[in-house]
């Protein structure tokens, strides 16, 4: 994908997550983007993100949903503002709630695409379905509820 990531627009004081924080060198740094109405990333588990044998770490999977569902949320709070993302103030959200649901076990090896849909975007709070999927099997599903960063929270980190 050429087009920019979600992430790519956070400023460097916001892009520290352990998940999608490109100042992170020992993060994820997974890469959102919109496919239509949807978003969507990838991600290559390595051989040590694993549970058992052949099989991915469940909380790997759980901090895809977390991760994948604030940068969804980001993006969608710049569209409920008719927004592009690179306008300030910048938007950032933080997980207010993750829930996780683990259909059938995820085998390691293959590349993970995880998707998300928006489902409310309501003042200051976005909730976002989502799914990872492996080779087309829908193998986990999540809900994330997202609230934007508070200003105070903000003017802390601008120290």
């Amino acid at each position: 994908m050429s087009e920019k990531a979600f992430q790519d627009y956070y400023p460097d004081y916001f892009a520290v997550c352990y998940g999608c924080g490109s100042q992170n060198e020992f993060g994820y740094q997974i890469k959102s983007h919109w496919d239509g109405d949807e978003s969507v990333a990838y991600f290559q588990p390595k051989p040590y993100h694993t549970a058992l044998p052949g099989y991915v770490y469940g909380g790997l999977l759980a901090s895809l949903i977390d991760c994948h569902g604030t940068g969804t949320a980001a993006a969608a709070g710049y569209r409920a503002e008719n927004r592009e993302m690179d306008t300030e103030p910048p938007l950032r959200y933080l997980t207010a709630s993750l829930h996780v649901d683990y259909l059938k076990p995820t085998p390691l090896g293959p590349t993970l695409e995880i998707r998300g849909r928006v489902k409310e975007v309501k003042g200051r709070k976005v909730i976002i379905e989502e799914w990872i999927t492996v080779n087309g099997v829908v193998t986990v599903k999540g809900e994330v509820v997202a609230v934007q960063v508070p200003e105070q929270m903000v003017k802390d980190l601008l120290k």
